[in-house]
């Protein structure tokens, strides 16, 4: 539909504003366990924009983010400061599962803390373990980069505990091997909450290894001890 006026800018600037008005406020409440949370971007309001993506698991390489329409999830107002919390990550991470269930038309999970999407049946996989009591879906909601000096280091880990895993050299030598060293160690770190001190694990083969904080606490380090 195409609105004629003497006024043209005025019209525009007021259908501008209406359409403001309504991106804020149409919305939808949704309840978990006890919890509410917003989703976001419906119709007539704007849909929500991806950042860019660094990370894909199971997601097409030639697919881009300007080729969908993104919802959000976020907390409810009542949970804004608990909202890292796991009880809540868990309730909005539950809810995006059972959207996919239900939206075939869903492609995949954008997660920003790790930059990372993940397509809808690997995402569906991954949750529905986790929040039946497994592991801690590490490839998905975290990531993992290789550094200048060839440690392997882990990307949105710190959401949870607010430290990174950083695997040294020589255990970053083979990536696959420390990847997979990298998602026990996190799944240990996300039960315990983060390390302070250094801690001593085994690992693959038997192998003894020491977990140590870095100085600024950012990072839990990892060598053969």
């Amino acid at each position: 539909m195409h609105l004629a006026s003497d006024d043209g800018e005025t019209v525009a600037s007021e259908l501008q504003l209406e359409r403001n008005r309504l991106s804020e406020s149409v919305w939808v409440e949704l309840l978990h366990n006890g919890l509410t949370f917003d989703l976001k971007g419906l119709e007539p309001g704007d849909a929500d924009e991806i950042s860019a993506i660094g990370f894909r698991f199971d997601f097409d390489e030639k697919l881009h983010p300007s080729e969908f329409e993104a919802l959000r999830i976020i907390p409810g107002e009542h949970l804004i400061s608990g909202k890292a919390s796991m009880p809540v990550v868990k309730g909005m991470i539950a809810l995006a599962r059972d959207l996919t269930h239900h939206f075939e038309s869903i492609a995949g999970i954008f997660w920003p803390p790790s930059q990372s999407v993940i397509g809808r049946r690997f995402f569906e996989s991954i949750s529905t373990a986790w929040l039946d009591g497994g592991a801690f879906p590490a490839l998905g909601l975290t990531a993992f980069n290789e550094t200048s000096d060839g440690a392997l280091v882990s990307v949105g880990l710190d959401f949870w505990v607010g430290q990174e895993v950083r695997i040294e050299k020589p255990l970053s030598d083979d990536k696959v091997a420390a990847t997979r060293l990298a998602v026990r160690i996190i799944n240990h770190v996300i039960l315990i909450g983060g390390i302070s001190e250094a801690e001593r694990i085994t690992g693959p083969d038997r192998i003894p290894l020491i977990m140590r904080p870095s100085r600024n606490q950012k990072f839990i380090r990892v060598w053969p001890e």
